[in-house]
Formats: C-alpha cells, sequence, structure tokens
C-alpha cells in the first residue's frame, strides 16, 4: 500500500471515530468518546477538532488540566479555534488564573463574532466572560482590602509608637501631645475608610447601556444619528425591515 493510500485509509478511520466519539457524547458516555478520539488523534494527530472535541469530554467529567492541554495542543494547530480558546479560558478560571482566563474568553469572542455574531457561542462566551471578570474584580479587591488594611495597621502602630516615643521625652506636654495622635489616627482611619469605599462597586452609567434592551453593552455600535446600541439589536431590527419591505 502507497503512502498516500494509508494516510487516506488512517483519515477515514479517524473520521468514523470522531462520529462515534460524537454519539457517545450525545448519550453522556464521555468515557467512551474520549477513547474514540484519543484514537482519532493517534491517526490523525493534526487535526484540531479531536483536540477539542477530547478536551469538551474533559470539561464535562471536570478534568480542567487535561482540558486546558487539549486546547494549548488544538490552539497549536489552529490560532482561530474559538472553541479551544473558550474551554482554555474556563480551564485557567478553574485554577484562579483569572486573567490570563479572561484574555482568552476575550480572544473566544473576538473570534466568535467574526464566524457567527449571532451564534449561541458568542452569547455562552459573553456570559462567561462576565462571570470571569466579576471574579478577577473579587480577587483584585480582596487583595487590596488586605494590603490596605495591613498598610493602616503598620501606620496605626507607627503613630503609636511615636506618641509613646515623644511622652517619654515631653514631659508635661502628655495631653497635648496623646490628643495629636488621636487626631491622626481618626484622619488616618478617614483616608482608609475613603479608599476602600472608591473600590467598592457602583452603579452603572446610563451611557455604558443599550437604550433597548437596557443592559450593558457587549458589542456597541454608533448610528449615523450618534445614538449607540447593542450591535444584535440593530442587526435583528434591520433584517426585520428588510423582511416588511420583501413582502
Amino acid at each position: 500500500m502507497s503512502p498516500t493510500v494509508a494516510a487516506s485509509a488512517a483519515e477515514k478511520q479517524a473520521e468514523q471515530l470522531r462520529q462515534d466519539g460524537n454519539t457517545y457524547f450525545k448519550r453522556d458516555r464521555f468515557g467512551a468518546a474520549i477513547d474514540a478520539y484519543t484514537e482519532a488523534i493517534a491517526l490523525c494527530p493534526n487535526v484540531p477538532i479531536y483536540w477539542t472535541n477530547r478536551a469538551l469530554c474533559h470539561r464535562k467529567r471536570n478534568e480542567w488540566t487535561r482540558v486546558e492541554e487539549d486546547c494549548r495542543r488544538a490552539i497549536q494547530l489552529d490560532h482561530y479555534s474559538v472553541k479551544a480558546h473558550y474551554m482554555l479560558g474556563l480551564a485557567l478560571l478553574q485554577r484562579k488564573e483569572y486573567a490570563e482566563g479572561v484574555r482568552e474568553l476575550e480572544k473566544a469572542l473576538d473570534l466568535g463574532r467574526g464566524a457567527n455574531p449571532k451564534g449561541y457561542m458568542v452569547e455562552e462566551i459573553w456570559q462567561e466572560i462576565a462571570k470571569a471578570k466579576y471574579l478577577l474584580w473579587e480577587h483584585e479587591s480582596t487583595r487590596r482590602s488586605w494590603e490596605l488594611q495591613n498598610l493602616k495597621e503598620v501606620c496605626a502602630a507607627a503613630l503609636k509608637e511615636k506618641h509613646f516615643l515623644d511622652g517619654s521625652q515631653m514631659e508635661g506636654f502628655v495631653d497635648e501631645s496623646a490628643k495629636s495622635t488621636l487626631d491622626q489616627l481618626e484622619a488616618l482611619d478617614r483616608v482608609f475608610k475613603k479608599a476602600a469605599e472608591d473600590d467598592s462597586p457602583t452603579e452603572v452609567p446610563d451611557y455604558l447601556c443599550c437604550k433597548i434592551t437596557l443592559d450593558i453593552f457587549r458589542d456597541p455600535v454608533i448610528t449615523p444619528s450618534g445614538v449607540t446600541y447593542e450591535r444584535a439589536v440593530i442587526l435583528d431590527h434591520l433584517q426585520k425591515s428588510l423582511d416588511i419591505c420583501d413582502h
């Protein structure tokens, strides 16, 4: 058998294994599906969809390390794989790599918009990005809160130590020194309280929300009149207008 014929036979067998894997997946037989995709990969390791299909099975089984491994391999083979970037982002979030996870999800969103702006994947990815960005904010906010509290305690301790040293050297001025220290501690408390408030979430401004859906903009576009809307809403409106005109 010539190398070309052998390669063609391997491709056909791998494709059949992919279809078998898809059938197993639909029946929630994820282990059997993984075995089928693994055999397909062994025959044709440079087909990215085999890797993403297997990654999806691992995702269903919460095997996030394997999801990450398969998705990284798929991306090496196809930089434009929406599913690979999407599931890699989810896997990174599981490892609490929030910033990197958000970047991968945003890559998936950009690629998904280009391929099918109104597809279900775009909506699903957007929802995961929203949750991931909240987790990222929460993680960073917790870190900043800890740092602020730690800094506040250090500053307060320094003021108290200064008051103790001043008190031992300034006989007759102890009451005045104590009042000054108390004032400084109260000022310190106000400064750090204001810093904590500035890091708290606030209401979303109206200009960041679509006038039709009232939701936060995901993919905003500006009309010739200067009004901003959600892209999907405008596209849907234009399509309905065309349908009316056709009738």
